[in-house]
């Protein structure tokens, strides 16, 4: 058991460690699929660092398979045997999830006639790497199964440059600098993430593009991809991105800009070409509602 889990009941230091829900942690207990150092135990139990937790998780729920569908917005920027460089717009998961029925990329791509890889889970062929929902930008998906293998170990070594940009709220003091947080599911809230003692290590740099009276334009990169990093991160900071009221956000500058998400863009992406090892790089431009709100608060400044 890690450190940061010291102390937390059987059914919470689960539900953080596996991304369970505190009910389905307790079933797993209940039902005698978690041990502790060898031993039967029960939810309430108080867990120690450095005990042994075994835990027989049942089969994860599949995404259900879905026809090809128009997903408007969705931008082929760049195509080639290998790769597909895409503008995901806001509003579109990646690939297939359960419990989300809206539109996917995977599900755009199909409908427009594009191949791409097999490889990976029959939900998710070809994806390699994911945006938020609620976040707009640059993402690259696998048209070969060469394509596949060398990007997913691209991400997973972190030599990809993944550039965002995030309105925020206030000034961060210092203008630029690191985050390096570990982060985790929230304690409380199922669909959330926060920073977390003993969670997945997180590390995000930022620098101040250009300060407004109430909000700041940062240029984001990241070292690490945990779901919500960023948000998670700059929240933490006590500068939200603006509009991103699930992480603090004040919905009322956010009505004022017209603005109905979170202010966070994936304007660059940046890897050796998974055919020759060449660098490349590609760039996303701001869409319609992510500029308009700039521009207003470029105005009140």
């Amino acid at each position: 058991m890690p450190e940061g889990l010291d102390g937390l009941r059987l059914d919470a230091a689960i539900s953080r460690l596996f991304g369970l829900s505190r009910t389905a942690a307790a079933d797993l207990v209940g039902t005698g699929a978690a041990t502790l150092d060898g031993n039967p135990t029960v939810k309430s139990e108080r867990v120690t660092a450095g005990a042994v937790l075994e835990v027989q998780l049942p089969e994860p729920e599949r995404a259900a398979a879905r026809p090809p569908e128009v997903v408007p917005g969705l931008t082929v920027r760049y195509e080639d045997d290998d790769i597909l460089v895409v503008d995901k717009p806001v509003g579109v998961a990646a690939h297939p999830s359960p419990g989300w029925e809206g539109p996917t990329v995977i599900g755009g791509l199909a409908a427009a006639g594009h191949r791409v890889s097999t490889s990976g889970a029959e939900e998710r062929q070809g994806i390699v790497h994911r945006l938020d929902v609620g976040t707009s930008g640059c993402m690259v998906v696998a048209k070969s199964e060469r394509a596949y293998t060398v990007l997913k170990d691209a991400f997973r070594e972190r030599t990809v440059d993944k550039r965002y940009h995030a309105l925020v709220q206030g000034h961060p003091d210092p203008t630029s600098g690191t985050v390096d947080a570990p982060i985790d599911r929230h304690p409380t809230s199922a669909y959330k993430f926060a920073v977390v003692a003993g969670g997945r290590d997180s590390v995000t740099h930022y620098e101040t593009i250009e300060a407004f009276r109430h909000a700041s334009l940062l240029d984001v990169h990241l070292e690490t991809g945990r779901t919500h990093q960023i948000r998670v991160h700059l929240a933490a900071l006590k500068h939200p991105c603006v509009g991103d009221v699930t992480y603090g956000a004040d919905p009322t500058l956010a009505r004022k800009l017209g603005l109905e998400r979170q202010w966070l863009h994936a304007v660059r992406l940046g890897f050796a070409h998974p055919d020759d090892g060449r660098w490349v790089e590609f760039e996303s431009p701001y869409p319609a509602d992510l500029q308009t709100a700039l521009d207003r608060v470029a105005e009140w400044s």
